[in-house]
C-alpha cells in the first residue's frame, strides 16, 4: 500500500514525512506539477505531489491533472488522498470547518477531463454515481471524530474554472444547484483518479462565504490564506491519522 497527497495551497509539507527523497518525473502527458516527494508516515509509503507548481506558479485552469495523477500511478501509489481550499455555500459550513465531499459538480471548460482520446481500444464510460471512495472517506470521517474537529461528513464540491472567483450571480446559482463547497481544484482531479482506479478522497477546508453573503466581506486570496494557514495544522494531523488507520485496518 502506497499514498499519495496531492496537495493544495499550504498542504504539500514535505516536514510530514520521514526519509523524504525527491524524483522528477516525466509522463507520456507530460510533466506533473512538481517533483514526487516520496517517504513514509509511520511505516506507510507515502508520496506527495504540489498541485500548483513548488512555487505555487500553476493556475488552476493549467494544471495537467493527467500527468499528476499518473505519476503517482507509476511510483506505486495505490490511494490518493487530496486537499483543497474552498468556499462555503452554506450558512451551517463555517469559516475553518472540515468538508469530506461526497460528491461534485464539474463546471471547469477548459480542461482535459478525461484519459479517453478515443476509444481504439473498447468503449469506456466510467461510473461517477459515488466518485469519492467511500472506505478512505470513512477513515477521514472516523479520524475527524477522534480529533474532535469541526467537520461535515458529506457535501458536493463544485469546481469552476478560475482563477477568477465567482460573481454574487453566480455563486447564489450554485447554491440553487445543491453545490455545498466552490474551489477550482478537485475536477476533473477526481475523474481521472477514477479512470485510473485509484481510490480517491479529499479534504477541503471552508475559507470563506464566496460572495453569496453581502454580510461578510467577499472571499480574495489574502483571506483565504489567512483562514487557511489558520488551519492546516489540523488538516496534517487528519491526514497523518487516517493514513496510518486505514493501513493498519487492511493490513
Amino acid at each position: 500500500m502506497k499514498f499519495g497527497i496531492i496537495g493544495g495551497t499550504g498542504l504539500e509539507d514535505t516536514q510530514i514525512l520521514k526519509d523524504v527523497s525527491v524524483t522528477e518525473v516525466l509522463t507520456k502527458y507530460g510533466s506533473p506539477s512538481s517533483s514526487l516527494k516520496c517517504g513514509s508516515i509511520d511505516g506507510v509509503d507515502v508520496v506527495i505531489i504540489s498541485r500548483h507548481g513548488d512555487r505555487h506558479q500553476i493556475t488552476p485552469t493549467h494544471v495537467n491533472n493527467r500527468a499528476n495523477i499518473l505519476a503517482l500511478k507509476e511510483a506505486g501509489v495505490t490511494h490518493i488522498f487530496a486537499t483543497s481550499a474552498a468556499g462555503s455555500l452554506r450558512e451551517e459550513i463555517g469559516m475553518g470547518d472540515i468538508v469530506i465531499p461526497d460528491q461534485f459538480i464539474d463546471f471547469t471548460k477548459f480542461r482535459e477531463v478525461t484519459v479517453y482520446e478515443d476509444f481504439n481500444s473498447g468503449i469506456c464510460h466510467t461510473p461517477m454515481a459515488d466518485p469519492f471512495d467511500l472506505k478512505l472517506r470513512s477513515s477521514l470521517i472516523e479520524a475527524a471524530k477522534q480529533q474532535s474537529l469541526t467537520f461535515h461528513s458529506k457535501g458536493t464540491v463544485i469546481t469552476i474554472e478560475g482563477p477568477r472567483f465567482s460573481s454574487k450571480a453566480e455563486s447564489r446559482m450554485f447554491r440553487l444547484w445543491g453545490a455545498d463547497v466552490i474551489n477550482m481544484s478537485i475536477a476533473p482531479e477526481v475523474i481521472i483518479a477514477n479512470e485510473m482506479n485509484i481510490p480517491y478522497a479529499c479534504v477541503v477546508i471552508s475559507t470563506d462565504y464566496d460572495c453569496w453573503r453581502d454580510d461578510v466581506a467577499h472571499v480574495s486570496f489574502e483571506s483565504v490564506l489567512k483562514v487557511f494557514e489558520q488551519n492546516v495544522e489540523k488538516v496534517k494531523r487528519l491526514l497523518i491519522k487516517s493514513i496510518v488507520q486505514f493501513s493498519d485496518q487492511t493490513q
